[in-house]
This record gives C-alpha cells, structure tokens and sequence, in this order.
C-alpha cells in the first residue's frame, strides 16, 4: 500500500497560480487517456530498434532490442524516453471523443491536466498542443507518483473530485493520498488495457470517453 504524498515545491507553485473556484474537479491524466502515448513511443522504438517486451505498464525491464530479448538498463530506458518526449510529442494524437468528452463536461466541472513529464521545458508544448486541439485547460507537470498533487488540488475546494488516469502506480498513490477521489482508470491502447487488473477502489477502468462521460454524469 502506498503511503501518502507530498506534492514538490514546483507542483505546488503551479497549483497556487490556478484561480479559485467553487466547482466540482476533474484532474485528467494526458498521456494514453487525452492524447494517445502508447502508439507513438512504440513507433519511436521501432525506429531505434527497440520494442515493448510485454504490454504491461513499466519501461525499465520491458524494453529491448527487437533482436534480442535482454532488457535495456535502467539509464538507456531513462535516455530513450526523454528523447520522444524532447522530439516527438508534440505530434501526439488524440484520443477518439476526448475534445468532446472533457469540453461537455467542464460545462459543470472545472478540468485541471496533472501530467508527468521529463522536464519543465515540455510544459509549453503539451499546453500548446491539447489547447490547438481544443483543450485549453489548465496544465500541472509533476514528477512521480500523483497522490500529493491531487490531494493538493483538492485542498483548494470543497465538492468531489474525480481522477482519471491509466497508470496504477498513480492510482495507488491518490487512494493512499486522497480515498475521497473517484477514480476512473482509462487506458486508451486495449493491449495494455486487457493486461490491466483494476484495484478494488477503482469506479471504472475503461477506454472509452462516452463511458467515461456518462459515468461522470451520474455523480452530480
């Protein structure tokens, strides 16, 4: 079980520069639940040679080279992952009904993206690309496990507050953080999504937005 969190001085300088608000919350997750990851870092491998071991959500230990099933250490998986997201996700695609999903939903809710990504400097280009494809929500960066940031979010207001991510580490971290949250695992790839075996405190684990709006629905 994970223990609580503590969301960084970074995180925390970002949360504090969002406005106030007295709406209900939904903190969305990017990668492979807003934009599609999955697809194009394993056309990244490809192009060094390199794929997915298994469809299983960790890197260090389930990448390799195509012509040899010997997992890359931890230090060459830490410097391929910073190279895609450096030079490739600014052509990230999204994923099928999200535009229309969250831009329904923030009719009555207020959406915040808490994303994971290698160094500040991709902030600008994750938040340029979801607002030209018409999500132009406030984005948080963090590092590591998400339990203290969300927990920080949710300090500011009173109301539910529903996360929404694929990864279980986050999960688990936001359970031991914030078990108030409703939590919605969305893994967009169905490889990965089959291979997925949902917490007890998991709502919903899905790949779909209608689902995931309607689901969302019903809470109010």
């Amino acid at each position: 079980m994970s223990e609580p969190g503590r969301a960084s001085r970074s995180v925390l300088d970002q949360i504090e520069r969002l406005p106030l608000s007295s709406r209900q919350l939904i903190i969305c997750d990017v990668d492979e639940v807003v934009l599609h990851l999955i697809r194009h870092l394993e056309a990244y491998l490809h192009g060094e040679g390199l794929v997915f071991l298994r469809p299983e959500y960790r890197l260090t230990g389930n990448i390799a080279r195509i012509d040899d099933p010997t997992p890359l250490s931890a230090d060459h998986v830490k410097r391929h992952i910073q190279a895609f997201f450096d030079g490739h996700t600014h052509r990230q695609e999204l994923v099928e009904g999200a535009e229309m999903a969250l831009t329904g939903l923030a009719e009555h809710w207020d959406v915040i993206f808490l994303t994971n990504l290698p160094g500040p400097h991709n902030k600008q280009i994750r938040e340029s690309l979801l607002a030209s494809r018409g999500l132009p929500f406030p984005v948080v960066t963090n590092t590591g496990p998400k339990g203290g940031a969300v927990a920080a979010l949710a300090a500011r207001r009173q109301g539910p507050v529903v996360f929404i991510d694929d990864s279980p580490a986050n999960h688990q971290s936001v359970r031991a953080s914030l078990p108030s949250a409703v939590q919605i695992q969305f893994v967009a790839d169905q490889r990965f999504r089959e291979m997925v075996e949902p917490e007890p405190f998991i709502a919903l684990l899905t790949g779909d937005w209608d689902e995931t709006t309607a689901f969302i629905e019903r809470i109010l």
